[in-house]
This record gives C-alpha cells, structure tokens and sequence, in this order.
C-alpha cells in the first residue's frame, strides 16, 4: 500500500472498484484524482482520490477492501464527502 503512487490510479480514473461491504459489494467509480503538494524526501508524492457511488446506502468512514483488476486487493481508509447530484462522493487520501 505505501507504495501505490498517483501514477499507479491514473489509469483507472472512471473505473469501477468492487468494495467489500455486507450483504452485498457497492460499486464505486473513481472519479477524480489530484495531487496534494511536493513529495517528501524519499517519499511518494501526497494525492487525492475521490469516488462515486449510489447515494445509498452511505458507507461511513472506514477502512474497506477494494478489489479492481489492475491492484490486489486494497485496503483504503475512506471518508464520505457528501452528495454530488445523483450520487455520494468519498475521498481517499494518500500520504
């Protein structure tokens, strides 16, 4: 996980990303990406992730396991930013 880098999400911008939620997955999209600063020395550069998902049910924040053909599996701390139109936006951040 500390080595995923923007670069390794920026091919899978609008892609669908399973999360492991009971009694079924929930789709998310990833739907934007964006850089948070300089790197720090020997560290990878911070970044944003923000998906998009159905406005129910709202996934609190936590930690929950990502699945996507590109990755193993992801375990990814997110936090619901609130609703955008018709769907529910949660921000994952990398440092």
């Amino acid at each position: 996980m500390t080595d995923l880098t923007v670069e390794d999400f920026e091919r899978c911008r609008g892609d669908v990303f399973s999360v492991s939620v009971s009694p079924s997955p929930l789709d998310l999209t990833l739907a934007r990406i964006d850089r948070l600063g300089g790197a720090r020395p020997g560290g990878r550069t911070p970044f944003s992730l923000i998906f998009r998902g159905p406005n129910f049910p709202v996934l609190p924040q936590a930690i929950y396991r990502f699945a996507h053909p590109h990755f193993e599996a992801l375990e990814v701390f997110i936090v619901p930013i609130g609703p955008d139109g018709d769907a529910m936006q949660y921000e994952a951040i990398f440092t």
